[in-house]
């Protein structure tokens, strides 16, 4: 049994905190991009009112802890006194048994000051502590002059216990992945090419016949880069890193993930059947399946498949979309569903990276668009329509009436721009529901172009340009006119 003193807590947190003695942050944090949720998240940490606790939800290795540090220096440059601010990683061996009070008091004990001065606590990793919830709820209500910042990495599990226990008290942040906007931001690539690319972003895709077969093609090998390990902010600054991407995905993501948090959190004694399910689900990204397809290739009960289903999407490993018909009629039963990766780059490093040329390449960027999507308020809304003979990809249906309103169909291939009579599962959706779909997509390789029919404007564009305009509009929260900005050119 550990019997460590509280000045040995004490003294362990001072490590955590050298900016207590120098007043500066650390200095390995200038070296990492600032993520394009960093603003927003800077706002309701250092908002007064209301009086809210902060708690930042993620997904592993996606940057929480950086953008906790990059916090930090902000308030140390804004003139915060360093030791008006703490910071305390809870999964350390050395806080175990700790409660957040503990933390809160012996601060106050040790440094000096008036003991109502404003304060901020950044807990990290906060899902290791027990009942972590209902304390930090006392603490907000006890501390009006200290501002409480948590995270965690069990996005889902966290929220639920921050929806039901600090209501009124916290305000959730989700940190996903990075998009294909931050990646390439992140790149920091230079050359002509990258240039005009960025001026036609900047100008919202308007004129096409500006963007060379050039510069699609070297927008293409970014978004191949994107899709092989441009999830993780670690991963595309470092060499290292992506030399050995097998390792750092598996070893400190997923194994992490599937042997210690998820077990941790619903008590799973059997972490086999977990890993071999998500491994599957894996190396069939963008893909239906059904609870007894995965039941029998799996010898798991349909019950246990259910459940593992949602912790996967707990963890943020995988999302699920749910299938309507060709009238856009909702299953009672969902027998069958269709899973992404929430991190298409999660594919390669299990397996193996694959190219633009490869067969499998297409279903890797309907992940790839899918996983932009993942960070728009708008996801639940997204269906794929299947029946007999035909299915579209991604239909979006307008809350209020149910009804299909846009369309998105992934193709990595340029044939159905002049070959779009091929496309008779479309055509057949477009014409059940031409008094409702207001527009929709197409996305080829390297193409663009529109189509007229059923009085229905589509538009064609480059798998990977469409896949950057959503990320770029959903981290730069510009909601209004985001269907608009979204189907240009």
């Amino acid at each position: 049994m550990l019997n460590i003193s509280p000045q040995e807590v004490y003294d362990g947190l001072s490590l955590e905190n050298p900016w207590w003695e120098s007043g500066r942050p650390l200095d390995r944090i200038s070296a990492f991009p600032e993520r394009s949720y960093l603003d927003s998240f800077q706002k309701l940490v250092f908002q007064t009112e209301p009086r809210r606790s902060v708690i930042l939800l993620g997904p592993r290795r996606v940057g929480k802890t950086v953008m906790i540090h990059q916090t930090i220096a902000s308030l140390l440059r804004n003139g915060v006194a360093g030791m008006d601010i703490v910071y305390a990683s809870i999964d350390r061996p050395l806080y175990n048994g700790q409660t957040l009070e503990a933390f809160v008091r012996q601060h106050l004990d040790h440094s000096a000051g008036p003991r109502d001065r404003k304060l901020w606590f950044f807990f990290d990793e906060v899902q290791y502590m027990r009942d972590w919830e209902r304390e930090l709820k006392s603490l907000t209500d006890l501390y009006p002059n200290i501002k409480f910042v948590a995270s965690g990495s069990a996005a889902a599990a966290l929220k639920q216990k921050s929806q039901e226990s600090g209501a009124g008290r916290f305000t959730d942040f989700l940190l996903p992945p990075l998009t294909f906007d931050e990646f390439i931001a992140f790149q920091g690539e230079r050359n002509p090419s990258f240039d005009n690319l960025m001026r036609f972003a900047d100008d919202g895709f308007k004129e096409a016949g500006r963007l060379s077969q050039l510069d699609i093609a070297f927008l293409n090998i970014l978004f191949e880069r994107y899709l092989t390990f441009g999830g993780y902010p670690e991963a595309v600054i470092s060499t290292g890193v992506q030399g050995d991407l097998n390792r750092f995905v598996r070893e400190d993501i997923v194994d992490k993930v599937l042997l210690r948090d998820l077990p941790s959190l619903y008590g799973i004694s059997d972490t086999r059947e977990l890993n071999s399910l998500f491994t599957t689900l894996c190396y069939n990204t963008a893909q239906e399946v059904s609870l007894e397809g995965l039941s029998k290739s799996s010898s798991v009960a349909k019950n246990t498949i259910k459940r593992y289903l949602e912790y996967l999407e707990a963890a943020f490993l995988i999302r699920s979309i749910t299938r309507i018909d060709q009238n856009a009629r909702r299953f009672q039963r969902q027998a069958t569903f269709k899973t992404y990766l929430a991190n298409p780059s999660l594919r390669a490093a299990l397996f193996r990276p694959i190219t633009q040329d490869d067969e499998y390449f297409g279903h890797l960027a309907e992940t790839g668009v899918l996983s932009q999507w993942m960070h728009h308020p708008d996801l639940n809304g997204l269906h794929y329509a299947r029946w007999n003979n035909g299915e579209v990809d991604l239909v979006y249906l307008d809350p209020p009436t149910q009804k299909p309103d846009w369309f998105v169909e992934v193709k990595w291939s340029d044939r159905y721009l002049n070959n779009f009579n091929e496309m008779s599962a479309l055509r057949a959706f477009m014409d059940t529901h031409r008094d409702t779909i207001t527009s929709g997509i197409v996305t080829t390789r390297t193409k663009f172009g529109t189509k007229n029919y059923a009085g229905i404007e589509i538009r064609f564009q480059p798998t990977a340009i469409y896949a950057w305009t959503v990320g770029r509009n959903t981290t730069r929260n510009n909601a209004k006119g985001q269907m608009e900005l979204l189907l240009l050119p």
